[in-house]
């Protein structure tokens, strides 16, 4: 399991304060969460600047690099993910560490995909060979990271999906039912955790998959409730928007809860609409 945060914005945004300074920041989840349990098996910040991701990604735990908070102060963007780890398939290491990257995508996932050993066999027969040749770690999350690129890539979306959201939300939604089909068909008792965010810089996908997932929506300029300044340097002319999305509540504004086996597609205009991902086989949670 893990803790998971994205971001998207119309104008380039500080997160310092998501990351490192709020009641629940992404820092604190690391040290606990809302449960009292330690992310300390690695972080990772991604941020975006003229459309390419920018990685920093350590094996440690957040609460105890430094690295994290002089990352964390350094991003000023319009998409950022984060993540920090707690392993449980994956020995603990830099290529295992989220979030995973290829070409302009970024991956962040939240869960655990059960029966591992047999999925990853029968995933391994299904993906690409050129997006296999890009796997550098031993985790689940990657591998589902390339399963969904691979999905994407076979509907002609990968390199364009900002370009049709309803379109490639329908890709991704029906990837996962794949994905959960292959599982239960291994173990029909299973119970799958596949959270996830995924972005290019432009469009952006949040899953809810039996794990807690929480959004907030930001429309116009106001000041922190951290710093008590804004983190943007606004031009009067834009109509600033924001959405941010994170595995628990980050600071005292009013955060509401994904429902449960739902897509969430934020558009490259920041659009937002909600699929759900139904299937006879979806009513376990």
């Amino acid at each position: 399991m893990c803790r998971l945060y994205a971001f998207r914005s119309n104008e380039p945004t500080k997160v310092e304060c998501s990351l490192v300074h709020a009641q629940n920041a992404l820092l604190a989840q690391s040290r606990s969460d809302s449960i009292g349990r330690r992310h300390a098996d690695g972080w990772g910040i991604v941020c975006y600047k003229d459309g390419e991701p920018t990685v920093n990604r350590r094996a440690n735990a957040a609460f105890e690099d430094a690295h994290f908070n002089e990352t964390a102060e350094r991003v000023y963007s319009t998409a950022v993910v984060a993540h920090v780890r707690l392993s449980t398939v994956g020995v603990n290491s830099p290529s295992n560490t989220h979030p995973f990257t290829f070409d302009r995508w970024t991956f962040a996932h939240n869960g655990t995909i059960p029966s591992f050993c047999d999925v990853e066999k029968q995933l391994n027969k299904r993906i690409d060979a050129h997006l296999l040749d890009s796997r550098f770690g031993t985790t689940d999350s990657e591998l589902y990271f390339l399963w969904l690129l691979h999905c994407l890539n076979r509907n002609g979306l990968l390199h364009d999906a900002e370009q049709s959201p309803s379109e490639s939300a329908q890709v991704i939604a029906e990837a996962i039912l794949e994905l959960v089909k292959l599982c239960r068909d291994i173990d029909p008792d299973t119970t799958e955790k596949l959270n996830f965010v995924l972005t290019n810089g432009s469009i952006l996908f949040a899953c809810r998959w039996n794990n807690t997932l929480f959004e907030i929506f930001r429309d116009g300029i106001y000041d922190c409730e951290i710093c008590g300044i804004p983190h943007v340097q606004h031009d009067s002319s834009v109509n600033y928007q924001a959405i941010a999305i994170a595995s628990e509540p980050i600071t005292h504004e009013p955060w509401t809860a994904m429902r449960n086996h739902t897509l969430l597609c934020v558009t490259k205009d920041l659009a937002r609409f909600d699929r759900p991902i139904e299937a006879s086989f979806t009513a376990k949670e």
